[in-house]
């Protein structure tokens, strides 16, 4: 199989490491890819979000299967012209990817399947928001209805808090159009977890699920990130609740989905919360999480490229991908500053030195190459990862990986995983 991954971090990193190793590919592409993806694919100059250039590579290099790693392009009808140009996709059609693209639309599909989640109410304009915000109190969550790079969701304590949001959203658009509209839940309490599930359009298989830490500070304080690092699997996500998850939330969502005529294939990101009343979805997301499918690819095991193209291709019953006993645990490093205003071009040392130490595993995010340096590119710049026989060896491996790596304009948090 001749394949081209779409992104260029750290998710992209897992998924390039575990799609090199099935018998059945050929050559393998990455646009844009990274310092770290370059070493095991080759690197193309195409955004991750210019859809007509993906879709012209993949004709002119005859690519069996094109795999989407960020939402955006899913959102902007990637697989959509895929399929239009004889190209087979890992990932949802524009109208599927509306899961993620939309939390009006996701809580639509809740109340069309009868998926439990947190109660409810969309607002178009700045004033109606307010007022309901008023009339409900807090603890409450805003949530911009489009897309924010992970960053369009407030948990806010006060009522104070919680009309800050409204106003940054709808009005001060921080943003941008993601939050024209404003989707405001009910504060569900309990254990966060991420659960995955790979889906062809009409069945449904667990691939796996993972705790993440998306606070900036030690002690989940700080502002929200895109992820500071994440482990699996997580003690509490029970088989007995992976059953529930799968006939509750996933297979019902394929189901309705199927029945508008905009069947869901890809991966299916399920964000839960357990509460004290069950599983409830938090959100969906349309593809892999980052940093959680650092974690999960390092515990997958059988062939992981297969899988995905059973998705795409509408046959999941010929797949099977389990998941190692064994635990693991992700660790961000990130430049200084972020997730506000961040330095790019610092030299970052020591990481064959890192990826050398037991049961260890370097991926890159934020990187690029420059002459024979690794130089730091973004925000989230490197998951230092590790597996082990229990989550605190996995943990312990990890950090003595991070404690490797020479780069002294970077952090990291020092407490993920720490209470698994």
């Amino acid at each position: 199989m001749r394949v081209l991954l779409v992104g260029g971090g750290g998710r992209e990193h897992a998924l390039a490491e575990a799609i090199a190793t099935s018998p059945a590919l050929s050559m393998l592409w990455c646009a844009p890819g990274n310092a770290g993806i370059a070493d095991i694919a080759a690197t193309v100059p195409i955004a991750a979000d210019d859809v007509t250039g993906l879709v012209a590579f993949a004709r002119e290099h005859a690519v069996d299967l094109v795999v989407v790693g960020p939402e955006a392009p899913l959102v902007a009808g990637l697989a959509d012209a895929c399929t239009a140009a004889g190209i087979a996709c890992f990932g949802p059609s524009a109208a599927a990817a509306q899961l993620e693209g939309s939390k009006a639309f996701t809580k639509t599909i809740c109340a069309e399947a009868d998926v439990p989640t947190a109660a409810a109410a969309t607002f178009d304009d700045a004033a109606s928001a307010l007022a309901h915000v008023r009339a409900v109190g807090a603890p409450i969550v805003v949530k911009a209805d489009g897309l924010a790079a992970g960053k369009g969701v407030v948990v806010a304590a006060t009522l104070s808090e919680a009309e800050a949001a409204i106003v940054a959203m709808m009005t001060d658009r921080a943003h941008g159009t993601a939050g024209a509209r404003v989707v405001i839940e009910e504060c569900l309490v309990g254990e966060e977890v991420s659960f995955f599930a790979l889906c062809d359009g009409e069945r449904a298989i667990p691939f796996g699920a993972a705790q993440d830490h998306k606070r900036v500070g030690e002690g989940d304080t700080g502002p929200n990130t895109g992820g500071m690092g994440a482990y699996s699997p997580p003690a509490m996500f029970t088989p007995a609740l992976e059953d529930e998850v799968m006939s509750r939330i996933v297979r019902p969502t394929l189901a309705a989905m199927a029945a508008r005529g905009t069947p869901f294939r890809g991966v299916l990101f399920c964000g839960l919360m357990l509460t004290a009343d069950g599983p409830k979805l938090i959100e969906f997301n349309v593809r892999f999480g980052d940093p959680e499918c650092q974690a999960l690819m390092l515990r997958a095991e059988g062939d992981v490229l297969a899988a995905l193209d059973a998705c795409a291709q509408g046959r999941l019953d010929t797949a099977s991908v389990q998941m190692r006993a064994e635990a693991s645990v992700v660790i961000v490093m990130a430049a200084r500053g972020y997730p506000g205003a961040y330095a790019k071009g610092s030299v970052i040392g020591g990481l064959d030195d890192a990826a050398a130490m037991p049961g260890a595993r370097v991926f890159h995010a934020g990187t690029k190459r420059v002459d024979d340096s690794i130089v730091a590119d973004g925000g989230r710049v490197l998951g230092i990862a590790a597996r082990g026989a229990t989550v605190a060896e996995a943990r312990a491996a990890a950090y003595a990986a991070v404690d490797r790596v020479a780069w002294p304009e970077g952090f990291c948090r020092r407490d993920i995983a720490a209470r698994a």
